[in-house]
């Protein structure tokens, strides 16, 4: 039975993704139509649809005109757990007991990994900040903001709030969806110093990417913690 809190084609999308890796193997196969999925679940065909695209966007199936959706035998074998929360979350999470410019900000040509959000050689403001609880260092992070907002943001806004939350509330700019990635690292030796740990020690690494209603990256977040004082924790409500 889906849960009425939470979007349908999430639901759906999360069913389909368990129960592929669940009997994934080398063969291709061929999932039910989009007819029999509906029926199914007991929701629509855009519902179907939508949850569909979520997971051919991970590349666990292909999906084939006048043929069917199949799995995809070589789909990769690190998959991202995707979780739906609101910007309020986002906030909580960056936000600390004080923080820090650690230089700039300064505007430069995006790095080359961002090209494909900005564009090869686009300008973005560079900000680093570093962020204390307690006085200790618990994260470093850096992002990558287009210009015509960077510009406008300062070490005052920066010293209060998080950069998402300046961007929406205080600059005012229409932030549709947010990506957020996390992952286990080495600290490179600028995080390693700034965190005050040994170089190489392992970090949990976030990215965060902020894109506006026309679905262009507005911004780019790299942040870096410290695995010994940072703690990712999730909460699930089971309802039976």
């Amino acid at each position: 039975m889906l849960n009425s809190k939470l979007p349908l084609w999430y639901q759906v999308a999360q069913d389909l993704r368990a129960d592929i890796l669940a009997r994934r193997t080398q063969e291709t196969r061929r999932l039910p139509t989009e007819a029999a999925l509906a029926a199914h679940y007991g929701v629509s065909l855009i519902t179907v649809r939508q949850a569909l695209k979520s997971i051919e966007e991970e590349g666990l199936i292909t999906r084939r005109r006048r043929l069917g959706t199949f799995v995809n035998p070589d789909a990769p074998a690190q998959r991202p757990l995707k979780l739906l929360g609101a910007v309020e979350t986002v906030f909580a999470q960056q936000a600390s007991e004080a923080t820090e410019l650690v230089d700039g900000p300064a505007e430069m040509p995006a790095p080359a990994e961002l090209a494909p959000l900005f564009g090869f050689g686009a300008p973005v403001r560079v900000f680093r900040r570093l962020r204390r609880e307690a006085g200790e260092p618990i994260s470093y992070a850096v992002n990558y903001v287009l210009p015509e907002h960077g510009r406008h943001i300062t070490e005052a806004q920066l010293a209060r709030a998080p950069m998402t939350q300046v961007l929406q509330r205080e600059l005012g700019v229409a932030l549709a969806r947010i990506e957020n990635t996390l992952e286990a690292r080495q600290a490179t030796p600028e995080a390693a110093r700034l965190l005050g740990c040994e170089l190489l020690s392992p970090i949990l690494f976030f990215t965060g990417v902020s894109f506006d209603r026309a679905g262009h990256a507005i911004d780019v977040a790299h942040i870096h913690y410290r695995g010994d004082r940072y703690k990712f924790s999730l909460d699930f409500q089971v309802e039976g």
